[in-house]
C-alpha cells in the first residue's frame, strides 16, 4: 500500500514500530514527535489506542475498512489506504482548513497499525460493501 503521509510522518511509524515490538513502550522523544508532526490531535489519538477504538474490518475480496469509536461513542468507518474519515473535524480541520494532515480518528489507525495493537473483525463481501455504501452516503 503506497502512503499518502509525507516521508517524516512515515518514518515515525517505523520508529514507533520497531521501538513498540522491542519495548511494549512509545519513548518520550517520539511522543513528542507525534505531537509535533501531527499537533493536538496526537494525544487523543493515543486515548484511543488505549481505548482499543480501532477495529480493522476485512473481507475476502482483500477490502479493508477501520471503525474507530470515537469519544463522543460515535463508531466512524475510515479509510487509511485513500486517507478519509467522514467525521466533521477531518471535514473541516484537514480537508476545508489544511491545518492538519488528518484526524485523531486516522491516526490512530496508523498508530494501531504500527504498534500491532489493532482488533481484527472479518466480514463478508456483502457487509463491506454496505459499509462502504453506508460510508459514502455520509
Amino acid at each position: 500500500m503506497r502512503s499518502v503521509l509525507p516521508p517524516v510522518a512515515e518514518q515515525l511509524f517505523r520508529d514507533i514500530q520497531k521501538t513498540y515490538q522491542e519495548t511494549s513502550q512509545i519513548p518520550d522523544d517520539l511522543l513528542l514527535a507525534l505531537k509535533f508532526v501531527f499537533g493536538p490531535c496526537a494525544l487523543q489519538a493515543l486515548d484511543l489506542v488505549d481505548q482499543r477504538s480501532v477495529t480493522c474490518l476485512s473481507s475476502p475480496s482483500g477490502r479493508k475498512a477501520f471503525q474507530v469509536m470515537g469519544g463522543s461513542g460515535r463508531l466512524y468507518t475510515c479509510f487509511a489506504s485513500c486517507h478519509y474519515c467522514p467525521c466533521p473535524a477531518f471535514a473541516y480541520s484537514v480537508l476545508r482548513r489544511n491545518e492538519g494532515l488528518l484526524c485523531k480518528h486516522i491516526l490512530a489507525v496508523y498508530l494501531c497499525q504500527a504498534m500491532g495493537v489493532t482488533q481484527a473483525e472479518c466480514v463478508s463481501d456483502q457487509e463491506m460493501s454496505m459499509l462502504l455504501s453506508r460510508t459514502a452516503a455520509v
